[in-house]
This record gives structure tokens, C-alpha cells and sequence, in this order.
């Protein structure tokens, strides 16, 4: 069955239109509160990015789940991750996070985490979206649920991530932070200066309408300009709710998932910790795979999502796996992403290893990789199934061969159709991606 309201990630929009709206949110709050914690006193936990529409959907989430007879913790702003491990670590029924992630300041969203700290599978989403066809029926007054803040929640997180950490002392390190203006710009420096590093932050004066602008892990120019001129050893860049870390090596240059994916693999083969093969995604390069692949390592590929990377992880009894944005799942450390926790594992890669980041991940010889983003209006599915679209990847792919691939998808999360080019030969790669996205271009004004 599809879904009207969940994406790949939760549900998200354009803040004031359907589907988040502040009455849509208390509605959701109450079906939430029906499905996930069906049990008297049940407990139910929010946190939520730095968006200004955040305090208007938590409210409204606060009064729904009340009315469905939940006791309700609120975590105010704390990275999504942070809300995965709290709901364990209380023993709630389930944490929800209010945030739109990479996305600017006017969307939003809200994704649900189970007591596992685990993101809910399709059919709690189908049934929760059953109950939001039903009437709104409040409690008796004595059954609301009542509602407090969990006034230590940022050092439960703190003391997590510091204590999980396995690496070397971090005294000595210089590094640079962009905590994009989101969620993590206390928690994130917090745990590297107590590990020891030097830390310098920028991203780190969220005004509710800042997040994700030209700065974080999808903007990454900031940063690479900040560490060159600090003489800093890396940056460190995390999007919105700080589910994903890129990063930036001593020479201002872009380290991206893949990177990441790599050296965390080569360090825990190095420490015999590594188990089954690393999951990346159909947009990981092909250089990632080829340089696995010297090392003995496997590398699986899911549909594009952290959800189906973590579906392929559990299957094969993966404890690595991730995306080329930065959403790095690391299973023995935590449930979900987490872009604080990625960065501690690579930094103990660097650490053990004696090296600097650019040498840590110089095995890893990407192919070019051209990605143009189309926007859509309406439902991207049509415009891929149409015949001249179909034509067009087809020429493409001839003309390639085996020198390269081509993937056309539509997005989990934007109205976009993401078309990828992947050749040996960058200008091949630029050249036949331009074409596909000029066929799409034209479907999408027919």
C-alpha cells in the first residue's frame, strides 16, 4: 500500500500548507499517540531543529499526544540522533522529531523513532495514517497525558557520544565546526572540546529562519575557507538535525560519504571489528566499490534512503553502511545516523592510523559523478515512466557502456527528479547527464 503523508523520511512540507499545518500536527499527535503507546502512562518524547515553526508544531504535538493519554517529554532543540537515544535510554515508547533536516528554514517535518530508537517500519505508518482518517477523540480530563521538559536531556547525549568514543585523545587536533545553524551547534562542539580537541565553530547562532543557509554539510564553502585559514587540521559539517557529517581535510578539500564510508572500513579492518560487507546506496561511486573491493570488502547497494540502507545492513548483518550526503549508520555505536558519532569514528581513524585526513581516505579514487537536480510540479512517477525519458537514459547508457552508469530517480524528500551520471570521463559524464535532464525538463512541460 502507498502512503499519503510518510516519505522515505517522515512527513515534511512547506511550512502552512498541507500537510504542516499546525491542525494536521495535532491530529498526527493524537493518531501518533494511538498507535505508538497504547499502554496507560505511556511515554512519548519530542525534540526538534532550530526552525522558528518548530515551537508551533511541538505545541501541537504536545496537545495531541495529551488528548490520545500520553505522558510527553519535551528535549527542546537536539540532533535527531540524540532523540533516537533518549527514547532507549528513558524507556520511552517512541521520541518524535520535529525538523525538515537538510532543508531551509520555511519546511519542515516530523519523523518518529520506535523504543528501539529505530525509524517505524511501513506498517506503523500505514496504521497511524489509518487513525488520522478517524474522528479526534480526547481522553477524560484524570487520563490526559501530562507534559514536562527533560531538563538534562543535552548531557545525557553529551555523555553518550563521549563515552562511546574508542579513539585517541583528541589534545592537539585543531578543527573547524559547522553546526549549520541547527540542532547541534551546542551539543556537537560541546563533545569534541571534551575530548580534547580545539574547536572553532561558525554556524552556531541559529535566529529560527538561518538553518541550513549557506552553511552545513550542504554548503560546504565556509568551511573549506575557515579551515585553510585557521591552519586548522579539518572541518567538521553537519546538516540541520546533525544526522549527517561531511567533512573537509588540512587542504580545504571536500571529504563526502563515500570518503567517510571508506575510512571507517579501512580502520575497522585494520581492528578486525569489521562485520558483513558495507552498504552504500545506487548513487555511491563506483570508485568506493572498486577501492573496497582491494581491500577485500564487499559493498552491497540499497535504494536510495537511509531506511533501505538500513534494511540492507540487517539482512547481511552489516555494522557499516551509508549515503554519499553523509548519513553514516554505524550499528554497533548507534540505531540510526548520526553525524557527531561519524565524525568521532573517523577522527579515530586518524588518530590510530598516525595520518592526516586527506591521506586517510587517498585510497579511494572517485569517478566523475554529475548530479543535476530537476524540479517537478505534481507527481514525479508519470514523468519518469514517460517513453522520451525512457529513450533518453537508453541512448545514454549506449553511448557509456561499461564505462559508466546512469540512475534517474525521483526525490524522498523534494519535489525533484535527481538525475546521476557516472563516467570515466568527466566531460561524458557532464555531457550526457545535461541531456537526460533537458528530456526531463521538457516532460515536465508537456
Amino acid at each position: 500500500m502507498s502512503r499519503q503523508y510518510f516519505g522515505t523520511d517522515g512527513i515534511r512540507g512547506h511550512v502552512g500548507k498541507s500537510p504542516m499545518t499546525p491542525e494536521f500536527a495535532l491530529k498526527l499527535g493524537w493518531a501518533a499517540g494511538r498507535v505508538l503507546a497504547r499502554d496507560p502512562g505511556a511515554h512519548v518524547l519530542i525534540g526538534k531543529d532550530t526552525r522558528r515553526s518548530g515551537y508551533m508544531f511541538e505545541s501541537a504535538l504536545e496537545a495531541g499526544l495529551s488528548a490520545a493519554g500520553v505522558r510527553v517529554s519535551l528535549l527542546g532543540p537536539l540532533p535527531t540522533p540524540a532523540v533516537a537515544f533518549l527514547t532507549r535510554d528513558v524507556g520511552a515508547q517512541a521520541g518524535v522529531v520535529i525538523s525538515a533536516s537538510h532543508n531551509p528554514h520555511r519546511d519542515n517535518g516530523v519523523k518518529f523513532f520506535s523504543a528501539d530508537g529505530d525509524k517505524l517500519s511501513d506498517a506503523i505508518e500505514h496504521e497511524i495514517e489509518d487513525w488520522l482518517e478517524r474522528d479526534l477523540q480526547c481522553v477524560e480530563p484524570e487520563y490526559l497525558g501530562p507534559v514536562r521538559r527533560l531538563v538534562d536531556a543535552s548531557q545525557r547525549y553529551v555523555r553518550y557520544c563521549t563515552d562511546g568514543y574508542r579513539g585517541g585523545d583528541l589534545t592537539g587536533l585543531t578543527m573547524v565546526v559547522d553546526c549549520a545553524n541547527g540542532a547541534a551547534y551546542q551539543v556537537g562542539p560541546e563533545v569534541l572540546r571534551k575530548l580534547g580537541a580545539t574547536v572553532h565553530v561558525i554556524g552556531d547562532k541559529p535566529d529560527g529562519l538561518n538553518i541550513n543557509r549557506d552553511c552545513g554539510s550542504t554548503h560546504l564553502a565556509m568551511l573549506k575557507s575557515a579551515v585553510v585559514e585557521r591552519g586548522a587540521h579539518l572541518g567538521i559539517a553537519f546538516d540541520g538535525d546533525a544526522d549527517r557529517c561531511l567533512m573537509v581535510d588540512e587542504h580545504g578539500q571536500a571529504v563526502d560519504g563515500d570518503q567517510i564510508l571508506f575510512a571507517i572500513a579501512r580502520h575497522r579492518q585494520s581492528r578486525q571489528v569489521l562485520t558483513g560487507p558495507v552498504v552504500g546506496t545506487l548513487m555511491s561511486n563506483l570508485g568506493l566499490q572498486q577501492a573496497l573491493a582491494a581491500l577485500g570488502i564487499d559493498l552491497l547497494r540499497a535504494k536510495v534512503g537511509d531506511r533501505y540502507v538500513l534494511e540492507q545492513m540487517r539482512r547481511h548483518g552489516a555494522s557499516l553502511g551509508g549515503e554519499t550526503s553523509g548519513h553514516t549508520l554505524c550499528l554497533d555505536v548507534s540505531s540510526t545516523g548520526d553525524g557527531i558519532i561519524t565524525a568521532l569514528q573517523v577522527l579515530a581513524a586518524m588518530r590510530d592510523f598516525g595520518v592526516p585526513l586527506s591521506e586517510l581516505v587517498a585510497g579511494l579514487h572517485k569517478c566523475p559523478q554529475v548530479l543535476i537536480n530537476v524540479p517537478v510540479t505534481g507527481k514525479a512517477a508519470p514523468v519518469l515512466e514517460r517513453d522520451d525519458v525512457r529513450h533518453a537514459v537508453q541512448i545514454s547508457e549506449a553511448r557509456l557502456g561499461e564505462s559508466g552508469r546512469v540512475l534517474l530517480r525521483a526525490s524522498g524528500t523534494e519535489p525533484l527528479i535527481r538525475v546521476m551520471v557516472e563516467a570515466r570521463d568527466a566531460s561524458a559524464a557532464q555531457s550526457e547527464a545535461d541531456a537526460i535532464a533537458d528530456s526531463v525538463r521538457k516532460a515536465c512541460s508537456v
